[in-house]
């Protein structure tokens, strides 16, 4: 029985690959063709740290008729917090593992959830194509433009429905506002202000330590260059502690705005990339990234992007911790995860429209109605129902954004980027087009 349940959804999505261009809705033609459509999902999550629990409640909901199978996780304590958190929401109890390769072994999951550290996004998620899941990604969906093709290669190959959990797509005032500014209420969109600012206090330095108690270190480690532990690495600070495991705040945070951005103008891969980055707080902790960053992506047809990211700075440039700013023509708009506001070219207020659904901003984590909506539109998309509204080729264009920043950072040069390919034209920037793994870890097709 479980054999054909999995068949049918694989056809299921299968037959739907062609719809999946976030936003378009399914003709009633098509969907009446499906039948089951409402089969049981059975999902596994690896990674159940911070941002596991926006997870629960779509996956809890009995309308959704989907089944926790697997909760993994290399740390021991994080697998039995998950489980005790778990048991107040569901009649059963799902297995616990450590090891995501076993995990992805099961033929009786359907769909995989990978919220694990950055530099398990893009292989593990590409290993769990290769297992036949259904693979919903956190951001960033990469740590490198290497992963980033390798992924969108692997779903196409693989025929596979894979959501980045960029969850502001799903936002139904996001969407709204989008929507008109695509229908041209502020004319002509011309530029973006992508931002974020918060107050991150001082981190450790790395020290060389015992490994915790519980954790397995080495799966920790998977694709990246084997180290030695150093104390708060596997924990929330491996964000910063070099390259080996983040992608820094661009990959942390900005992925969300830079995203909505993108969306807002209408654009793909910019033709240049100009960043000036630093570390400017607490300049002898631990932190060893910018916490600063300034960065400027052009378009063709003369529009841009800028972020304006300050990870330990909490002064409110733009009256808010986080958000995208729209200029056209003919109007402006505000939009973060909780309301768009509409401005004309006079910069009077035209219209105000909150979000129902709440978010978390800046907490650690995040999570809310936003993040249930965005799972259960992979739900859908999996049984034909809707299409994805971050389906990974296009999600794969924002996290560009990301690794062109982060890159231009790293070599301390600006560079120019073929618009059509994505390719930076800049011979050491392309040195950083992939990343060293560790042997056997390679991802590949």
């Amino acid at each position: 029985m479980a054999t054909s349940r999995r068949s049918f959804i694989k056809k299921t999505a299968a037959g739907s690959a062609g719809l999946m261009i976030g936003g378009l809705s399914m003709s009633a033609q098509s969907y009446n063709k499906i039948i089951g459509a409402n089969d049981r999902i059975n999902v596994a999550i690896a990674g159940l740290g911070r941002r596991v629990g926006a997870m629960y409640t779509p996956i809890a909901v009995k309308k959704n008729n989907v089944e926790l199978v697997y909760l993994c996780d290399v740390m021991e304590k994080q697998r039995a917090n998950a489980a005790t958190k778990v048991a107040s929401m569901l009649d059963y109890k799902p297995k616990l593992e450590n090891d995501i390769r076993k995990v992805l072994e099961d033929k009786n999951v359907d769909a995989f959830f990978n919220i694990t550290p950055d530099h398990w996004h893009a292989p593990g998620s590409i290993m769990a194509l290769k297992e036949g899941k259904h693979v919903y990604v956190e951001k960033p969906c990469s740590h490198n433009m290497a992963e980033n093709a390798l992924l969108v290669a692997a779903q196409k190959k693989y025929d596979r429905v894979v959501q980045m959990g960029n969850q502001q797509r799903s936002a139904a005032h996001t969407i709204e506002i989008i929507q008109k500014i695509h229908d041209g209420i502020i004319g002509t969109p011309y530029k973006a202000v992508a931002f974020y600012n918060n107050r991150r206090g001082e981190v450790p330095l790395q020290k060389k330590a015992s490994i915790p108690q519980g954790l397995d270190w080495e799966l920790f480690q998977g694709p990246a260059v084997r180290r030695d532990y150093t104390s708060e690495t596997w924990n929330y600070n491996w964000h910063w502690y070099g390259w080996n495991y983040g992608t820094a705040e661009l990959g942390n945070n900005a992925t969300h705005e830079l995203d909505v951005a993108r969306w807002a103008l209408g654009v793909d891969f910019p033709n240049y990339v100009e960043v000036d980055g630093s570390k400017t707080t607490f300049v002898n902790d631990g932190w060893e990234m910018y916490d600063t960053m300034n960065a400027k992506f052009e378009f063709d047809d003369n529009k841009s992007i800028v972020w304006d990211g300050k990870s330990r700075n909490g002064y409110s440039t733009y009256g808010a911790g986080r958000g995208t700013i729209i200029y056209g023509s003919e109007g402006t708009v505000f939009v973060d995860r909780g309301v768009y506001r509409l401005y004309d070219r006079k910069g009077e207020l035209v219209e105000t429209v909150e979000n129902a659904s709440k978010e978390g901003g800046l907490a650690l984590g995040g999570g809310g109605g936003i993040s249930t909506l965005h799972v259960e539109n992979f739900f859908n998309a999996i049984r034909g129902k809707s299409s994805l509204m971050a389906p990974i080729d296009d999600a794969a264009i924002s996290m560009a954004l990301v690794h062109y920043g982060n890159v231009a950072y790293r070599i301390d040069k600006n560079f120019k980027v073929d618009s059509k390919t994505g390719k930076m034209l800049d011979k050491d920037a392309m040195k950083l087009w992939s990343r060293e793994y560790a042997e056997g870890w390679e991802p590949s097709l």
